[in-house]
């Protein structure tokens, strides 16, 4: 079995496409043993836009490397190598490994045939390299567009993914069957790079991470701060005309509270460590070993609280549905190899929500929801997503220790939210295993600059959760009931839908989310007071306004303003202290326009109301 297994689905296993990044991941391997001599094979399979090579390198390898390697790999391209299969009984397989001298070849190998009970492994062969691989191959290296791969990046990667692992040295590379094809992925790539939330979220000011603070756990600066407010500010509206109520609750809870959800153990690798704590009320008279001790977890969700919130009083048919909601802080312990900017943290601030309703209810609060989504997008600019299904595998072996086990209740979940869809005239992909280990869900999947897709909303069925927790209602008919749980959160948390909105907009946000607004820039300091006068004026309406530094140039205050991405810039002069009107540079547009100040402060403040992308004219 071959490294190939790791990403089927991205391209079909039986084209040309995938013969050709399978056989130059092969390449690009028997080049770096070439260059680095001792080195140590991992994995080496196609991509959705290429493939990569895992190595534990003899010596460090650098992009600066990059040249080189890609001269050796065409040298081995003209060679016209042939791809030669050969299988081995179980046996020979791990003696032929053992003579390569490939341990985690072995390991790998091993797995295979312990766990997946094969009694052979494949090799291919191709000049003097030799891979235990299931193929498939181009018949010779010359069936290979020469000009057609680029090698990309270097990156670090854990021995089959897992962080308990040695750390490995990722070779990424594009490979098409044209170099049109390349180009154009270089290109994109390019752009994604120039878009990287990373890289402008460091430059605009808006996050940083700091060592002492902890991998994960972002802190917002100012900049930062004003796009979560702005966003929270615009769905607090949403949720007031949809009828929400809002709650807080605390970061942590009792371990008790988890195992009663079913989070533990569903959940438990995710969640942070327990704390324990002692009670020191009568410290004086108790040994350490007399004191109560408690166990405490930061929470990973927020709706064990809620669901508290929920049972605090007793609930009446007529008080349904009840919709609570949060921005609510919560911590996950993601595996340090997943952890990565804004996208996957440890700490994050959620846009949730939870309706507890009857089961006649249902549908018209899942399309109640999707109509708000439907408004979010449409105020964010958003139009390029799909809708996926997300529901249980029944067949996952695992599938006792990811989803709670209840046939029937699955069944009828899913029947639901298909329904809803079909009747909304929405069309979905089915994304089996993806579902919540309480219920199906529906995620509205977003692609992204870089090209993977990310769930930037979900919402939620949970049929498990409400009877775990003894949720009641009493029912017209004078009986207690339980109801149904709908998670929802339209913009996610905090830092995955800032990440996100920092690429789609490559910054440059639109005046109602701008960290600033409007800044002034004045043609010489004697302009200043009018200057000042504006942003006195615009302050007062909460404006996000300032005065550029006085001592540049106006060339350089314009280029710096529009380096910083704020969507309006005033310029004042003698003219326009004198006619009591400004010139506005909108950013990315050429021409200048100058406004009466009361016209502009007016046209401005509906901008702003209105959370339209562009200036109103």
């Amino acid at each position: 079995m071959a490294e190939a297994q790791q990403t089927r689905g991205e391209i079909s296993v039986d084209s040309s496409l995938y013969r050709i990044r399978h056989s130059l991941a092969h390449v690009l391997a028997q080049a770096v043993l070439d260059l680095r001599p001792g080195s140590t094979l991992g994995f080496g399979p196609p991509i959705r836009d290429g493939f990569y090579y895992d190595f534990i390198l003899s010596e460090p390898l650098t992009e600066e490397d990059f040249p080189e390697l890609e001269k050796r790999m065409r040298k081995i391209l003209k060679k016209g190598q042939r791809f030669y299969c050969e299988e081995l009984d179980a046996s020979e397989a791990l003696a032929r490994i053992d003579e390569m001298g490939e341990p985690y070849k072995r390991e790998y190998a091993e797995d295979l045939i312990s766990k997946n009970g094969l009694s052979s492994l494949t090799f291919y062969r191709n000049g003097p390299f030799l891979d235990m691989c299931e193929g498939p191959h181009v018949d010779t290296t010359k069936e290979i567009p020469r000009d057609a791969f680029k090698l990309r990046n270097v990156a670090g990667a854990y021995w089959r993914g897992d962080s308990d692992n040695v750390m490995m040295t990722r070779i990424y590379a594009w490979a098409f069957e044209d170099k049109e094809s390349l180009d154009e992925a270089v290109t994109r790539f390019e752009e994604a790079q120039a878009r990287d939330h990373k890289k402008l979220g460091r430059e605009l000011g808006i996050y940083t991470i700091d060592d002492d603070i902890g991998r994960g756990l972002p802190l917002w600066l100012p900049n930062g701060t004003v796009i979560r407010d702005e966003l929270e500010a615009l769905a607090k509206e949403l949720e007031f005309k949809a009828g929400y109520q809002r709650v807080a609750t605390p970061h942590l809870a009792k371990q008790e509270l988890y195992y009663r959800t079913g989070h533990l153990p569903y959940y438990a690798e995710h969640m942070y460590p327990v704390m324990e704590v002692a009670d020191h009320s009568d410290a004086a008279s108790q040994s350490d070993e007399q004191r109560v001790k408690e166990s405490y977890m930061l929470r990973p969700m927020n709706c064990p609280h809620h669901h508290k919130v929920f049972s605090a009083e007793p609930r009446s048919y007529r008080d349904l549905p009840l919709r609570l909601a949060e921005y609510g802080q919560v911590y996950r312990w993601e595996d340090s190899g997943a952890v990565g900017g804004l996208v996957r943290v440890r700490g994050m601030c959620m846009n949730d929500a939870h309706i507890y309703c009857t089961e006649e209810q249902i549908k018209d609060e899942f399309k109640a929801i999707m109509a708000m989504y439907m408004e979010a997008y449409g105020v964010l600019g958003l139009d390029k997503y799909f809708i996926r299904l997300s529901s249980w595998d029944p067949e996952d072996p695992k599938g006792k220790e990811k989803y709670v086990d209840n046939p029937q209740a699955w069944a009828f979940s899913e029947r639901v939210l298909a329904e809803v869809l079909d009747e909304l005239g929405i069309e979905y992909v089915e994304g089996k295993g993806d579902g919540a280990f309480y219920g199906p869900k529906i995620d509205i999947q977003f692609p992204t600059v870089t090209g993977r897709d990310e769930t930037v909303s979900t919402v939620q069925l949970d049929f498990s959760v409400p009877e775990r927790m003894d949720l009641k209602y009493v029912g017209s008919d004078g009986a207690e009931h339980t109801p149904y749980c709908i998670h929802r959160a339209p913009f996610s948390t905090h830092e995955r839908m800032v990440a996100f909105l920092i690429e789609h907009y490559a910054g440059a946000f639109p005046t109602w989310l701008a960290p600033v607004q409007v800044q002034l820039i004045t043609v010489s300091e004697q302009f200043d007071d009018y200057a000042r006068e504006i942003i006195s004026r615009l302050r007062g309406q909460m404006v996000r306004a300032e005065l550029a530094p006085s001592n540049d140039t106006v060339p350089k205050k314009i280029r710096e303003g529009t380096t910083a991405k704020i969507p309006n810039l005033l310029i004042v002069g003698e003219r326009e202290r004198d006619e009591r009107t400004v010139t506005l540079r909108r950013y990315g547009v050429k021409e200048q326009v100058t406004y009466g100040l009361d016209e502009f402060e007016a046209k401005l403040l509906q901008t702003i109301k209105q959370r339209t992308l562009a200036f109103v004219e």
